[in-house]
């Protein structure tokens, strides 16, 4: 026991134990080297502090002391360093999602949404249910601007962007952090689209078009192999955005056109174009149903006939909705059966029921 405690003495007779620092003070080491000696003069000798362990208890007054305490020290510092290490870990692969103000971002210039589906039943009720819910619940996808630090570009989530932008409120946003062109962009955007049944199928191949034109996709084949979709699926898509303006001005918006509208459209106008052209100057402003539009252009009688569909809540029938052939739509309410809804329900069951409808048309 002797012999152990004169070997410490030995190893610690040249260090100096400083006065205990507060636990408040900062502690700094000095790195300042002593000044250079004079020519003659006796060699200074160094002195070596050691800042005492801040352990929140009086320090150690001995070298081996402070030594323990630092050593304890760096070992919960060890600890903390791997309890974040395995927080990360959980969240490795993830996205991050945040609130974000609307107004700093910015649509894609591959931005695919028609004027006329911001002002659709169906986005004012998307719209409402983000309002009741205080923002919208399924995040879009933002990818930050390079050049603008603070800003960011639309991926996907246009609808939900422009309600929440319109209510005044943030959007949730997940942020694309790794690499992505304009190629994975689109396909992100398109993909998202098709999920959710939501784009019309005109907005679907100006989408398309857009793509080619612009050379991001060289050929129809490749974009086709990019997004996983079929080739005929392409085809029909372009082919209705590629309808001629004067056939398209004569349905009351250009997201009614529907596959099978374009189909018997682009088989009349390569049987007889330029009939089908002059009939389109008569039916353009008469605001019919697409399928009499169809009929009309194609030099056919429309045929005389309503249809009429339920609006239904909850499984429940609140009224109906009664179209006559040349496009009015008339909603009749059971007063009964909404007594209890909120107006904002109300608008959602009436909206589905007009997507049904024009799907019909």
């Amino acid at each position: 026991m002797a012999s152990t405690r004169k070997r410490l003495e030995a190893l610690t007779a040249g260090l100096s134990i400083p006065e205990p620092v507060p636990a408040a003070a900062p502690v700094s080491v000095s790195m300042t080297p002593a000044p250079p000696a004079l020519p003659g003069a006796a060699p200074v000798a160094l002195e070596t502090r050691f800042p005492p362990a801040q352990t929140g208890q009086p320090a150690p007054r001995t070298g081996p002391g402070q030594m323990l305490a630092f050593r304890g020290q760096m070992q919960a510092v060890e600890g903390e360093l791997a309890a974040l290490r395995e927080r990360l870990r959980q969240h490795d692969g993830s996205t991050p999602t945040r609130k974000i103000d609307p107004a700093t971002i910015r649509a894609s210039r591959w931005a695919n949404r028609h004027p006329a589906s911001f002002e659709s039943a169906e986005f004012a009720g998307l719209k409402a249910d983000i309002e009741l819910a205080g923002g919208n619940v399924q995040p879009i996808l933002v990818r930050p601007l390079v050049d603008e630090p603070g800003q960011y570009e639309l991926v996907f989530g246009h609808r939900r962007h422009r309600a929440c932008l319109e209510l005044g409120i943030p959007v949730l946003a997940a942020i694309w952090l790794d690499e992505l062109g304009d190629a994975e962009l689109f396909a992100a955007m398109d993909r998202e689209n098709r999920e959710r049944a939501d784009l019309s199928p005109y907005e679907q191949g100006v989408m398309y078009q857009r793509a080619l034109e612009e050379q991001l996709f060289p050929t129809q084949r490749q974009l086709a192999e990019k997004l996983g979709v079929s080739h005929t699926w392409i085809r029909k898509a372009l082919m209705v955005a590629q309808l001629p303006s004067a056939v398209l001005e004569c349905f009351r918006s250009p997201l009614e056109v529907q596959h099978r509208h374009a189909e018997q459209l682009n088989a009349a106008l390569d049987k007889d174009r330029r009939s089908v052209l002059k009939r389109a100057e008569k039916v353009r402003g008469m605001k019919l149903a697409p399928a009499a539009v169809v009929a009309r252009l194609q030099g056919l009688e429309a045929v005389a006939k309503a249809e009429k569909l339920t609006i239904v809540n909850d499984g429940k029938t609140v009224g109906s909705c009664l179209r006559a052939p040349d496009g009015t739509v008339t909603l009749t309410l059971t007063s009964g059966a909404v007594s209890g809804l909120t107006p904002d329900i109300l608008l959602k069951s009436v909206g589905e029921t007009l997507q049904k409808v024009r799907m019909l048309g």
